[in-house]
């Protein structure tokens, strides 16, 4: 009994084992379930594996008859495993003694041993005594090692491969589905279907029936001795006749199609070979197709958008410029957002692209003129920058309207107030009354022409603010500035008017001076007291209607003081109006104690006591009425004091974390352990993590919304502003994305370089340990210990260190990102596809010319990849080519060139 398996395999390739064990059962459950081996499957093995080995002795003019009998001497034995291995044996023993056949099997088994092959339960005692399981059970394991073992077909193994093979090959035909190597063969079509496909000139199919399995059969086995010298191992009827035929008699005969059809396999793997290789071009012609449509969309926007958010041209209303302010918080909040995952997703595109074409062999993707990366960040840029400066406009211009409004109804009360004191006094002033007056009454209408002069020096005041604050709304650019220019005009002239009419009337009355003998006393004394009291009355009343805008607290709590001053006033101020009413009083008192009979008017002003009192309870009513609104507006800027103090108490906790996030994420990549499939998968809930906060910034932003809805434009209480929170969200957003992206292209790297995740944990292990700070970027000085640490020579091998940063850092940038690092260990160690591949995958389509025809790439590729070759190759120009013969070499070089996109 021999079990060997020498230590000298290791020096073949341990593919034979690997394959062995993984495309079949091993040895071991195979005949320990042949112990039990159905009478049948036991003749069709017997009949199919004399067959195949006399297809094989018969090189040696040689052959069997009966299996366990003539391998008893292992004499044949070992001369059919020097035919199927065309090597030498070690030389037989002569003698006839069972210990000389022992010995003849026993170098056998020992050769078959050092192919690779575990043989187990397998000794050669069992063989030299005719044991009819056991020597089956031997030619099987040579039939699996030297016939079947190579047989792979994607790189699956032995048995998937020969079956995959045969699925392939069979698809087309109707009535054939070969799901096994059993019953899917019964009927003999699908022997038929592979003689067909490879040679259609020696069967007709379309005259096979499936109703008639011998006679198919027996056309396949005929046929295949006849023309492809394949020895017929099988009888029609025994396989018809039994449920379910033996399989690895089958698997032998089908196996010797596979080998007689191998020239036409080699076709196959080159014509699968360019197959895979125009699929990636054409794939990487579809995404720079996608690339180039998207940046001509965004940059396009963008220069849409651009010339909107310069225009300057600012509105004549408040209400105009809110609908402009609303329009601007429509494009931040719909409009623009969408735009910002465009440009995201641009960037993942074109790191995807330049990625694969990378792993793919191909020269890096160069955008049209203008649609580079970094051609739209710029243009990016450019619209923020023009972003910021329009909002800056629109709230300027907010304040300046609201600043306009306020000036504006300002002068409209004080030039009412003044138009309604001076209506009238240019005809008073215009009268003549002195020429017909008595004495009396000249120096009646001397005393009120000077209580006149008195108030009208007191009404200069408010002639002199109404044409400041004209001066103010030109100087603001207000947008009914003529109609105030107008009436300031008019009011000014009318002063002047007044002024010069004042000055004829006092001449006019000095004239006529020493006509006048006696005043009476007290009218000219109420008259002087009472007209300052009720200027200062009038006063009090405009300033107690005084509009006022504040944007703090503090401005309300000024103004709350200087009215608490003015009430503090009022006391002093009912001592003067019962002071002015007392002398009112006298002159009643004397009238009536001398009988003097009034006429109920004094000469010497146009105010009555009835006046004073009006106006002094309209003083006191308006009182209560501007506490009020002082204490209205207290409430309001309180209200917004706590609009601050929210949108600040957010702010300060979404700001730093913003920040925290963006510090973990620059970490996360290199911390993550796992699989890539793992760090996906944390990273993309890292992702939906921050997506999940999104909802913390739609309500800041609902803050900020009301803030400037109650015109706040500045906060104490956070440094953090509206717009430094967008910036800041949608760099994280778009920080995540880069990261996962940046996982992705590992995932690309990987899968498309064959790597293991072992040797992507030793490359991350080796990046983590020499990434000194913790930033996912090595120096070049912690790159070449980190190199010298793989084994690299590079002590003293400047050149190839040189050579090796023109490959990680082609942009200078004096740092290795992990993706470089990887992109560089996977080169090093995988193997691409070249152009001289494609053109020797070309050559055997071609069957060894320079050119190929149409026909030949439609028979050999699909039908979309071979129009995609017609429509790109050249003609070929030579002597011996015949008219459209193509240029595959031309071809195959520009597979790998620059682009025409």
């Amino acid at each position: 009994m021999i079990d060997c398996y020498p230590a000298e395999n290791k020096q073949y390739d341990n593919s034979y084992t690997i394959h062995h064990e993984e495309a079949y059962m091993t040895q071991e459950e195979d005949w320990d379930r042949d112990l039990l081996l159905d009478p049948a499957w036991e003749k069709q093995q017997r009949k199919t594996f004399t067959a195949w080995c006399n297809s094989h002795l018969r090189k040696a003019g040689t052959q069997i008859e009966n299996i366990e009998e003539d391998f008893r001497n292992g004499l044949k034995l070992m001369l059919l495993l020097e035919v199927i291995s065309g090597e030498r044996l070690p030389k037989p023993d002569k003698g006839k003694m069972r210990f000389h056949k022992i010995a003849n099997v026993n170098k056998a088994l020992d050769f078959i041993c050092s192919k690779g092959v575990k043989l187990v339960s397998i000794g050669a005692e069992e063989i030299v005594d005719g044991n009819v399981k056991m020597t089956l059970g031997m030619i099987w394991t040579i039939i699996l090692r030297f016939a079947i073992q190579d047989i792979s077909v994607e790189e699956t193994s032995a048995k998937e491969g020969l079956l995959l093979w045969c699925q392939r090959k069979t698809a087309p035909y109707r009535n054939v589905n070969v799901q096994n190597f059993h019953i899917s063969w019964k009927d003999g079509l699908a022997l038929c279907a592979l003689i067909h496909r490879h040679r259609p000139d020696l069967i007709d199919y379309s005259k096979l029936r499936k109703d008639d399995p011998v006679g198919n059969l027996n056309t396949a086995f005929e046929v295949a001795e006849k023309f492809l010298d394949i020895p017929k191992m099988l009888d029609a009827e025994d396989i018809v006749n039994t449920p379910k035929p033996d399989e690895k008699a089958i698997m032998t005969y089908v196996s010797c199609f596979y080998h007689a059809f191998a020239g036409a396999e080699q076709a196959e793997t080159a014509a699968n070979r360019i197959c895979k290789v125009l699929a990636v071009n054409q794939e990487n012609e579809k995404l720079m197709e996608e690339y180039e449509k998207l940046a001509s969309e965004l940059l396009e926007w963008i220069r849409r958008t651009i010339p909107w958010l310069e225009n300057r041209a600012a509105e004549q209303t408040m209400r105009a410029m809110q609908q402009k302010l609303e329009d601007f918080r429509d494009y931040r909040r719909i409009h623009k957002p969408p735009r910002v995952q465009e440009k995201c997703q641009l960037e993942i595109n074109f790191n995807t692209l330049q990625t694969k074409l990378r792993l793919s062999n191909r020269p890096a993707f160069m955008p049209s003129e203008g649609k580079m990366v970094s051609d739209i960040a710029n243009a990016w840029k450019g619209l923020e920058q023009v972003e910021k400066g329009y909002e800056e406009w629109l709230l300027t211009e907010i304040r300046r309207l609201e600043r306009l409004d306020h000036l504006a109804e300002k002068f409209k009360q004080k030039c009412n107030m003044h138009e309604a004191w001076t209506s009238g006094k240019e005809d008073l002033l215009s009268q003549k009354d002195y020429e017909s007056a008595s004495l009396m009454e000249i120096r009646a209408l001397m005393r009120k022409h000077e209580a006149f002069e008195s108030d009208l020096a007191a009404h200069q005041d408010r002639v002199e603010q109404i044409a400041a604050i004209a001066q103010e709304l030109n100087e603001l650019d207000y947008h009914d500035a003529a109609t105030v220019n107008a009436r300031c005009q008019g009011i000014c002239d009318q002063w002047d008017n007044l002024g010069t009419l004042t000055q004829k009337r006092r001449d006019s009355l000095e004239r006529v001076e020493k006509l006048w003998e006696t005043i009476d006393q007290l009218y000219l004394e109420f008259a002087k007291r009472a007209a300052p009291f009720n200027n200062w009355m009038d006063g009090a009343m405009e300033d107690l209607q005084d509009m006022f805008i504040v944007h703090s607290i503090e401005e309300i709590q000024s103004l709350i003081t200087a009215h608490d001053q003015f009430k503090a006033t009022l006391p002093e101020a009912d001592k003067e109006r019962m002071a002015t009413m007392g002398i009112h009083n006298e002159i009643l008192k004397i009238a009536q104690t001398y009988g003097i009979k009034l006429s109920g008017i004094n000469p010497y002003t146009n105010l009555s006591p009835q006046d004073i009192s009006t106006k002094w309870d309209t003083v006191k009513h308006l009182v209560p009425l501007r506490d009020q609104m002082l204490q209205e507006e207290v409430a309001r800027q309180q209200a917004n004091e706590r609009l601050r103090r929210q949108f600040a108490a957010q702010a300060n906790i979404i700001g730093p974390w913003i920040q925290t996030k963006m510090e973990e994420i620059s970490h996360v990549s290199v911390d993550i352990a796992g699989s890539l499939e793992e760090q996906m998968n944390s990273l993309k809930q890292y992702e939906q993590n921050i997506i999940n906060y999104k909802s913390n910034i739609d309500k800041l932003e609902g803050d900020h919304q009301l803030s400037q809805e109650s015109l706040i434009f500045d906060n104490k209480h956070t440094n953090y502003t509206m717009e430094h929170i967008r910036v800041g969200w949608e760099q994280l957003l778009t920080t995540i994305a880069r990261t996962i992206n940046e996982v992705e292209n590992q995932i690309l790297t990987r899968d498309a370089k064959g790597i293991s995740q072992e040797q992507l944990n030793e490359f991350r292990a080796s990046f983590n340990h020499f990434d000194r700070k913790r930033n996912g970027m090595m120096d070049p000085d912690d790159f070449r210990a980190c190199l010298i640490s793989m084994g690299y020579d590079l002590v003293s091998g400047e050149v190839e260190f040189a050579r090796i940063m023109t490959l990680v850092d082609p942009n200078n940038t004096g740092v290795v990102t992990f993706q470089a690092f990887i992109d560089f260990m996977t080169r090093e160690t995988a193997e691409t596809d070249t152009a001289e591949q494609v053109m020797a995958s070309f050559k055997i389509l071609a069957s060894d010319k320079n050119y190929i025809t149409v026909d030949e790439l439609r028979r050999e590729l699909p039908p979309e990849q071979a129009e995609y070759c017609i429509s790109r190759m050249t003609r070929y120009i030579g002597p011996d080519s015949p008219p459209g013969a193509l240029d595959y070499i031309s071809f195959s070089s520009a597979l790998y060139g620059e682009s025409d996109l």
